[in-house]
């Protein structure tokens, strides 16, 4: 086609996304039902996992839980089972290639093809670069970005051949924005983000649209995994609020879940601001939290 058609056909489809975009925002969207979805949760024995399981288990899916604290997996698991739904829990350690596999054999054997996949695992360890070990960084990979992987590889081609499905990335804010003395923790979430977006384009690509992408990405989450984390722009968010806004992305085959949904827009200036402007937002938006400096724990 002609270059010049072609352009004119970009400039139209912009438009007409946009306005399309606008009535969105004034139409509630239709949500998709997950009742009998066979739905995986890593990370499920605390926290944001533990959260997601129950809000699938009112909507009666059945629910496949993962975590590498037994105790605290089977905890999510009993009070699933009060809601009415089925539950098998599974000891994994996410940064155990083998052992996923081996775990996810073992799911299909139990339960049937996955159809729903929740990577909601992760590590994070606050400190500056030269006070956080080697290993540490190796495992955040491990955990957070390459999990992933060997998690979306072992079930995608179930959904692909059904051609239906629905892939979760839990990442974070920190995947699209920095903030010291998190150096490893941000990078494997900028990956994340980045598996998320490569494979919602290949899935297109490949014509699977039945096969559906989400990625969650909110702000400092009160799941202890963080020690004492404050900021003057945006609330410390609880995990049932987070929950509530990632099945509700969920249902609505929502790509990007922002939690505050205001933070895409700060985002979005990052990529204009100059430089000592965004230096002065960093100073109001005043990030803390506690992490090894210089070998010291200080509240950064």
């Amino acid at each position: 086609m002609n270059i010049v058609l072609d352009l004119l056909l970009l400039l139209v489809t912009i438009i007409y996304s946009y306005l399309e975009s606008l009535v969105k925002l004034f139409i509630p969207q239709k949500r998709k039902s997950v009742s009998g979805e066979i739905v995986l949760i890593t990370g499920a024995g605390h926290g944001i996992g533990r959260l997601t399981a129950y809000e699938f288990a009112k909507r009666k899916s059945k629910l496949v839980l993962w975590d590498i604290n037994k105790r605290g997996v089977e905890e999510t698991a009993a009070e699933c089972r009060k809601l009415g739904t089925a539950v098998h829990t599974y000891v994994v350690d996410c940064s155990n290639r083998e052992g996923i596999y081996s775990s996810i054999s073992q799911v299909k054997q139990d339960m049937g093809d996955v159809t729903i996949l929740v990577n909601n695992a992760g590590v994070v360890y606050p400190a500056d670069l030269l006070s956080t070990k080697d290993e540490e960084i190796i495992k955040t990979f491990e955990v957070n970005t390459l999990g992933h992987f060997w998690i979306t590889k072992a079930l995608l081609p179930s959904m692909m051949k059904r051609n239906h499905g629905h892939i979760v990335t839990v990442a974070s804010v920190c995947g699209h924005g920095v903030i010291p003395y998190l150096i490893p923790y941000c990078s494997s979430k900028f990956a994340a983000v980045g598996f998320h977006r490569a494979l919602t384009a290949e899935l297109a690509v490949l014509g699977k649209t039945g096969v559906k992408t989400s990625c969650l990405c909110p702000v400092f989450v009160n799941t202890g995994f963080t020690k004492n984390p404050s900021t003057r722009l945006w609330p410390v968010l609880e995990t049932e609020e987070v929950a509530r806004n990632l099945i509700d992305g969920i249902l609505t085959n929502k790509k990007m879940i922002f939690v505050p949904s205001f933070i895409n827009l700060l985002l979005t200036l990052e990529r204009f601001l100059p430089e000592r402007a965004l230096a002065a937002i960093n100073h109001v938006q005043d990030v803390q939290f506690e992490a090894v400096v210089g070998h010291k724990i200080k509240k950064k």
